[in-house]
């Protein structure tokens, strides 16, 4: 896309998609590159570039084997923002100094502006609360840069004397910090004088065109989940290309109570071609006696591409193969860069094997989960649909811990109804943007009547988020949960102890596996 304006340049922080994400809201497009594009690589694939930006990442710009920048991009004239480890690799790169911290920040901290007229600033207050998370820190200024703002432990900005250079020790890119967005917004707007062109129907125009090209006279073949990743896939495939696309829905038997003719019911009125495939004899046939939870992904999202392979040779022509992968599937799969840290591999992205018979169409894994639902809604995708609720690839699979057998998973079915049915009743479904049950590996004791128990406890995890990459658990009423707790232990056997788990993202993640 050559209306790219601002580049991230990824040297492995977990926030470096975040980060991309608060850039598109201001209307910006921007992506994520390797740290390691030269400077003429950059000039050639994003002839509008604008400015640049350094994300954080795990490691010390001290270290042998820290990750640098091409020495030519410093002799450019673009605007260049280094965050948290691109703030001391553009310090160290400048004749700066940066050591191993005697105290290091963690969480939020304290902003005091320094009296300074940048523009980087400009309607941020004196004081106010920032994200740090850094275990190194600047000692020496760099040549020629002045400082900006500090917390109580460190230097927090800086900013070159006469060059469009800043660096921030915090992170501008999450919620915590309280002025992030106006200081991303200041350099967005007052450095790089960036121009607000970013729209949900311009990218559907843009893939529209690219699909048509890419797929040419050939068919697609789309594994839909009932998810709103796959259902705006496919209907911006279907805009696309018509009837060439065939979709598969594949009955894995991991899904939620009743979803598989729910989501049939839900597709009809959308003009797709759907096929319903019976496949849960196989996913139960091959989960069984696996317990770690990578290797349960694996398996799935194999046995995905088995079932599309085998469907996929009783339809001619089929070369394509259409995933819903978005953005934050990439990044926790650290499918973009070197430098990134593995949290978990999807099913969509790192569970292809490698002899694939297809080739892979994936039009939305530049965009972030809101920017696809309005891609949805411009695609006229209906409501009940539009506001589900995400499910993993792996469906259930991952929120039964440990083995997986039909007997867990009915169980775990009949609790998470209960969860979502009452969260839906009592008017509380927008309190979360994720909700469901997990089910534990232990069983606990218990009483019911007079008899003993020995029975499975499970968790009810409900989240608030608006990106994904950063979440917070609902503050859900505890009559509520009381409730809810009450009616999962008389209601489904097998289940004697409920939990509700407290734990935001990070440092937990919003699945349990």
């Amino acid at each position: 896309m050559n209306q790219t304006q601002i580049l991230i340049l990824d040297y492995g922080s977990q926030y470096t998609q975040l980060l991309a994400r608060r850039i598109r809201e201001q209307a910006i497009y921007t992506e994520v590159i390797s740290h390691d594009l030269t400077w003429n690589e950059i000039q050639s694939q994003y002839p509008n570039v604008k400015g640049l930006i350094l994300s954080g990442g795990p490691a010390s710009v001290y270290s042998s084997e820290a990750y640098l920048l091409d020495p030519e991009i410093l002799s450019s004239t673009l605007p260049i923002l280094g965050i948290c480890y691109g703030f001391q690799l553009l310090a160290q790169l400048n004749g700066g100094k940066i050591e191993t911290a005697s105290k290091q920040e963690f969480g939020l901290a304290s902003l005091f502006l320094t009296p300074s007229e940048s523009p980087l600033m400009s309607q941020v207050p004196q004081v106010s609360n920032v994200w740090m998370s850094h275990a190194d820190y600047l000692t020496i200024l760099p040549t020629d840069f002045e400082v900006l703002a500090h917390s109580p432990e460190a230097v927090a900005a800086i900013g070159h004397k006469s060059k469009p250079w800043f660096g921030l020790q915090f992170h501008p890119e999450v919620t915590q910090t309280e002025f992030g967005t106006q200081v991303l917004k200041n350099f967005l707007f007052n450095i790089v004088k960036a121009e607000p062109d970013w729209a949900m129907n311009n990218f559907i125009d843009y893939q529209k065109q690219k699909i048509q090209e890419q797929v040419g006279a050939d068919k697609v073949i789309l594994g839909l989940s009932g998810g709103v990743d796959s259902s705006v896939a496919a209907l911006l495939i279907n805009k696309a290309i018509g009837s060439q696309l065939v979709c598969l829905f594949v009955d894995t038997g991991l899904l939620r109570q009743n979803e598989a003719q729910e989501v049939m019911h839900n597709y009809e009125p959308l003009g797709l071609n759907v096929h319903y495939i019976d496949a849960k004899e196989e996913f139960f046939t091959a989960l069984k006696g696996i317990k770690d939870p990578e290797a349960k992904r694996k398996i799935i999202g194999r046995k995905f591409i088995d079932v599309f392979k085998r469907e996929a040779q009783k339809i001619p022509n089929v070369k394509f193969l259409a995933q819903g992968t978005i953005y934050p599937d990439v990044i926790e799969s650290a499918g973009l860069g070197k430098t990134a840290k593995v949290i978990k591999s999807h099913h969509n992205v790192g569970g292809l094997p490698k002899e694939l018979g297809f080739t892979l169409l994936e039009p939305l894994k530049m965009l972030f989960k809101d920017e696809v639902r309005l891609v949805g809604k411009e695609l006229g995708l209906t409501a009940n649909l539009l506001n589900r609720h995400p499910f993993p690839g792996p469906g259930l699979g991952i929120r039964v811990l440990e083995e997986v057998t039909p007997e867990k998973v009915a169980i775990l079915q009949a609790a998470d109804a209960i969860f979502r049915e009452m969260l839906t009743s009592e008017n509380l479904i927008s309190d979360s943007s994720q909700a469901f049950v997990v089910l534990l590996p232990v069983k606990s004791v218990g009483v019911m009547g007079d008899n003993r128990t020995y029975d499975y406890a499970c968790v009810l995890r409900s989240v608030k988020t608006i990106d994904f990459m950063t979440a917070e658990a609902s503050q859900l009423p505890w009559n509520f949960l009381a409730n809810v707790a009450q009616r999962i232990i008389n209601e489904v056997p097998g289940i004697n102890r409920v939990t509700y788990d407290l734990t935001s993202k990070p440092p937990g993640t919003i699945e349990w596996e």
